[in-house]
């Protein structure tokens, strides 16, 4: 390809600030000048491989568009290969087998409150009607397969709906759906930057400029490409969770003081790339923590499937100076992370415990995976109660009141001091032997994002009008969880925008 000349580069630039100034429904923001010529052209292009970029991506394929999708990193799945691997959806045969009365009315209520009404209702009210449908469709079309006998519950949730994935973790929806993308002739192209959204000066978003053979995090690294989308991009690039200054921008208490859950790549560039041409990012500084990481392990590590399948579930969480009870465990997770991140900071710690019938049902829907949190040491256990207390140094009299306090909670129904959920199955705290974890929070998600419409439109900051040619889904788009998002509702949030969104660019009309 001939390179632009710097001359002929700032002519056409001059011509975009020209075009700009007479076009009053354009963005404010900047236009680029197009290259003389594309390398290449497809008619839909995706950035980012999680579950929204190849939900998307097999949409738009399966609707007849030719689709690339490109991935910054060397391997594909981003944060999504790494998730814990369920996904909240109302009315499953799962939750109708353990008698648990749901609908995606209660599942959006649930979604609606916690998020402290800053969600956008009508897209999570479609999201909760679409969320079986989508599970069945991970099923049929993709092939995943769920764990048949349970399901989970997280924070927030006022019943148990998240379905678990088989391998207990988010690879077992993403490489079902690269197989099925590859099925379809379109292998994700790894190592492939995003350098540049190119906006017209009509306007709209007509293709990208990359980096080919890039090597994070070196942004001059690779060659330079252009390749022209016909009929959409669709940006699906996730959080910036990894991303310590653009975080703490956004929040001040996030320094690199925190750990992370996100790989390594969940950066700022494609967040500030969207910004720089002209789309409205809304609700960036809502940005969650997950409480029941372990400090032992380094990003999400394993300790989390104890902490919150098993002790949240069925035990207690405590501190160690009193040995009692500091937060509902099924609280949702930024009133836990800010409960043990207040008590952190004043030299107290935080634990998980639960007893051998507390962890029976993990072992049920993740078998092994126990021994493995022993021999890692992310998880300890102990013979007695007693033993526990004196090897982690909690306060035992208090320790054994919150016992007792649980199975109370158990024996009546009700948890008199939190007010919190109680499982019908739920059994008394008391066999040994005893397994503890330590709990402190990470940097995990973020809520905001590009603002959006129902057809998963991304809107401009000027005119609050979609900007043509550009859609988005996933974590990289703000507005469906709030506040605060449901664990498990970020899987359920990227297939089924992600869907929509490559259908919808699959259909939009092309400019060439």
């Amino acid at each position: 390809m001939s390179n632009l000349s710097r001359r002929k580069w700032l002519k056409t630039a001059a011509l975009t600030t020209t075009l700009f100034a007479g076009a009053s429904s354009a963005s404010a923001k900047a236009f680029d000048p197009m290259p003389e010529k594309w390398d290449e052209t497809f008619d839909v292009v995706v950035i980012g491989s999680g579950f929204a970029g190849l939900a998307a991506a097999i949409e738009a394929r399966l609707a007849g568009a030719s689709v690339c999708v490109l991935e910054k990193m060397r391997v594909i799945g981003g944060n999504s290969i790494i998730n814990g691997g369920i996904m909240g959806v109302p009315g499953t045969p799962m939750q109708k087998k353990e008698g648990l009365e749901d609908s995606p009315e209660l599942m959006a209520k649930d979604m609606m409150t916690e998020g402290g009404g800053l969600n956008q209702p009508e897209k999570v009210r479609h999201l909760c009607e679409e969320a079986l449908p989508t599970w069945e469709w991970t099923i049929q079309t993709l092939g995943v397969e769920w764990v048949e006998e349970r399901v989970a519950q997280e924070g927030g949730h006022s019943v148990p709906r998240c379905a678990i994935v088989k391998n207990g973790s988010g690879s077992g929806i993403v490489l079902k759906e690269a197989a099925k993308l590859e099925a379809l002739g379109v292998k994700p192209r790894t190592r492939t930057y995003l350098e540049r959204i190119i906006r017209d000066a009509d306007g709209r978003v007509k293709g990208v400029q990359v980096r080919e053979g890039y090597s994070f995090p070196k942004a001059d690294s690779g060659k330079v490409k252009f390749i022209a989308a016909r009929r959409a991009v669709v940006l699906c690039h996730g959080g910036f969770g990894a991303d310590i200054k653009y975080r703490s921008i956004q929040d001040p208490k996030l320094t690199e003081k925190l750990g992370t859950t996100c790989q390594p790549g969940a950066t700022s560039e494609a967040w500030r790339e969207a910004a720089r041409i002209g789309c409205q990012l809304i609700q960036t500084d809502w940005i969650q923590c997950a409480p029941w990481t372990s400090p032992v392990e380094k990003g999400m590590g394993i300790a989390l499937f104890f902490a919150q399948g098993a002790a949240a579930m069925f035990g207690v969480w405590v501190q160690d100076k009193t040995g009692e009870r500091f937060v509902d465990e099924l609280a949702n997770r930024k009133v836990r992370a800010d409960a043990i991140m207040t008590l952190l900071n004043e030299g107290i710690h935080c634990y998980a415990v639960a007893d051998a019938k507390g962890v029976e049902p993990m072992g049920i829907s993740r078998p092994g995976l126990l021994q493995k949190m022993l021999e890692r040491g992310c998880v300890k256990q102990y013979e007695t109660l007693e033993a526990l207390a004196a090897g982690e140094k909690i306060n035992i009299e208090g320790l054994r009141k919150s016992v007792e306090e649980w199975n109370s909670a158990v024996k009546s129904g009700t948890d008199a001091h939190f007010k919190r959920y109680v499982n019908k199955k739920a059994p008394p705290m008391g066999t040994g032997p005893w397994y503890v974890s330590t709990m402190v929070p990470k940097v995990h998600h973020c809520m905001g994002g590009i603002y959006t419409d129902m057809q998963a439109r991304a809107l401009d900051i000027s005119t609050d009008e979609p900007i043509p040619g550009l859609f988005a889904a996933g974590e990289a788009t703000g507005g469906v969880h709030g506040a605060v998002r449901l664990g498990s509702c970020a899987v359920t949030d990227c297939l089924v925008y992600g869907r929509i969104a490559g259908r919808t660019a699959a259909q939009n009309e092309s400019w060439m």
